[in-house]
């Protein structure tokens, strides 16, 4: 079991601040959890849509779509932020 968090925009757009999701065997990365978000549908497949920027950190670390994730990890989820 991972959990989830969506920050910022996202958190209005689906809905949800956080959840806990049981992770299928073959999802093994940030990749293989942005396919399973967006295997939901409706503005979950809009947000995770190829091409769209969404960032991710494992355990509070920046992470790739290569970053690996395993039970017991904390995935947040946020759009990108400018600052000056």
């Amino acid at each position: 079991m991972i959990r989830v968090l969506y920050f910022a925009s996202l958190r209005d757009r689906l809905g949800l601040e956080r959840e806990e999701i049981e992770l299928p065997g073959e999802t093994r990365d940030v990749a293989g959890l942005r396919r399973l978000l967006q295997s939901r549908g409706g503005e979950w497949a809009t947000v995770f849509a190829e091409g769209e920027t969404v960032l991710a950190a494992v355990n509070q670390e920046m992470a790739q779509n290569d970053t690996p994730v395993s039970d017991g990890d904390e995935v947040g989820f946020f759009p990108p932020v400018t600052g000056g």
